[in-house]
């Protein structure tokens, strides 16, 4: 079979109307809306488009499976998720060529995506079971006290484009661990392998209503009536700062419980003891790890004056390097941005840095006559103040600044509103724990480009949002704590 051939057996087979109440159906006005390949410009498909009546019934959905959903015992809940993870990881190629063909990224980034996302059914299949409470007496005598850990009800879940299936599962496997029911509204630009995973989920066992997946173009007419829902108790969110701000001030008037895992603005910072192998291979990874459109993405190298010159030398060479296409061709890696308006963006902050004094050293341009290409970038002396240093580039452009003292490149790394994710390589350990601590983040990489692990919790501090997903935290989030006293 060619490629041509399997792709187009692939689109045919996932599912593109709205999954409610564990039926597929189309949106009430019947519209529906195109997904784009930003390889090409192309149409792949089209989906069901949302209003505001979907996005109604696909809360009652949630809410009438709730109470079923949450008496179920732990141990079923946990055999429903180990199926879902052995289902995803046996459609690994499908799961990851349709990643490729919606949101761009190479083909061996997918299959990695496929193995992160997949991970986070299994890990939380092993801790739906421990859910557990404390039995205790009372200290002053005449009771007992018991503690409960009990789902905080039906979820609505708002995912982005850049990891579409890892996105998703990192929210609904703590929260149906946990016995929660959810409402999943996946990114207008990659909704094809949320409806995919949803019918996964369907054939792993998972019952009618208990997830239920809405796409739309009409994302905020949508989402706030489910907000202002009192029946609603749980939002979480992955995504831009200033929509997860507005989410914020929508759920204060219903109190729910909130998870945002919002913008980044990753300082990643190389000493004058780095070993500069590991550094360049770490920043590799760091920087270009999804084409750079990724919140974890090293977004500012601030580098010690001794090894500046040397590192942004090697870093460029392999940063030019690298080869750009269409993910689904061979020896591809670097994909395409998602869309014009992202593309277009890269280019005028590296633009506009440049005309401010700073050094490109290379890349710098558009590349190709269709999609949504762009060069990988190294820009050196960029000057204080410049939008490749104060706001998160979502694309491949990695600007370099030096710095002299420990004290100066930590305070360098800190002068941002974001705090989801430091880098620092050293050899010297009594730095890295003083580093590690004095950066203002929720995760620190040491001597390490990537660090996100289903077994870890995922998270940041100030306007990077708060709340953890993965980890023995990331079920807590859709758990409430209950008191009782027993007198004696």
């Amino acid at each position: 079979m060619t490629s041509a051939a399997r792709e187009k057996e692939l689109l045919g087979a996932v599912p593109t109307g709205l999954f409610v109440g564990g039926s597929w159906r189309e949106a009430t006005g019947g519209k529906r809306v195109a997904v784009e390949d930003p390889a090409t410009g192309q149409v792949l498909v089209e989906v069901a488009d949302a209003d505001v009546a979907d996005g109604a019934g696909a809360l009652d959905a949630a809410v009438a499976a709730a109470p079923a959903w949450a008496r179920t015992p732990t141990r079923e809940r946990a055999e429903v998720l180990r199926r879902a993870f052995d289902l995803i990881t046996a459609r690994a190629d499908d799961f990851a060529l349709l990643m490729t063909l919606e949101m761009g990224k190479p083909l061996a980034e997918a299959r990695g995506e496929v193995t992160y996302g997949a991970e986070f059914f299994r890990w939380f299949s092993e801790e739906a079971p421990r859910i557990a409470g404390r039995y205790s007496a009372n200290p002053v005598g005449g009771s007992r006290l018991l503690t409960l850990k009990q789902p905080v009800g039906p979820v609505l879940a708002i995912l982005p484009w850049n990891f579409p299936l890892a996105m998703g599962t990192r929210k609904i496997a703590p929260a149906l661990a946990a016995g929660c029911t959810i409402v999943v509204k996946p990114a207008t630009q990659t909704p094809l392998t949320t409806l995919l995973l949803a019918q996964v989920l369907a054939e792993a066992g998972v019952p009618d209503g208990v997830v239920n997946v809405v796409t739309t173009t009409s994302t905020g007419q949508v989402v706030e009536p489910l907000v202002r829902d009192p029946r609603l108790r749980k939002l979480t969110f992955t995504g831009s700062t200033p929509v997860g701000r507005k989410l914020v001030e929508q759920s204060a008037q219903q109190l729910l419980r909130v998870s945002m895992e919002l913008g980044g603005n990753a300082p990643f910072l190389v000493f004058d003891d780095a070993d500069l192998d590991a550094a360049v291979e770490g920043a590799m990874l760091a920087k270009m790890r999804n084409t750079g459109e990724a919140c974890t993405a090293a977004n500012r190298f601030y580098v010690q004056r001794p090894v500046a010159e040397e590192f942004s030398r090697r870093l460029a060479e392999r940063m030019g390097s690298l080869v750009v296409g269409r993910g689904t061709e061979e020896g591809v890696q670097v994909g395409p941005l998602i869309d014009a308006r992202a593309r277009d963006g890269v280019a005028r902050r590296v633009t506009e840095a440049v005309e401010a004094g700073a050094r490109l050293v290379v890349g710098g341009s558009a590349v190709g006559e269709r999609g949504y290409f762009y060069a990988p970038t190294v820009v050196a002396d960029v000057p204080a103040g410049s939008r490749l240093l104060t706001e998160e580039t979502f694309g491949p452009v990695a600007p370099v600044v030096v710095f002299d003292t420990e004290e100066q490149g930590v305070a360098m790394a800190n002068d941002t509103e974001y705090g989801l994710i430091g880098y620092a390589f050293t050899q010297h350990l009594d730095r890295a724990m003083r580093v590690a601590e004095a950066l203002e983040t929720g995760m620190v990489g040491l001597n390490a480009g990537v660090v996100s692990n289903a077994a870890a919790p995922f998270g940041g501090v100030k306007a990077s949002g708060f709340g953890r997903e993965g980890g023995t935290e990331g079920i807590e989030e859709y758990l409430e704590t209950k008191y009782v006293n027993f007198p004696l």
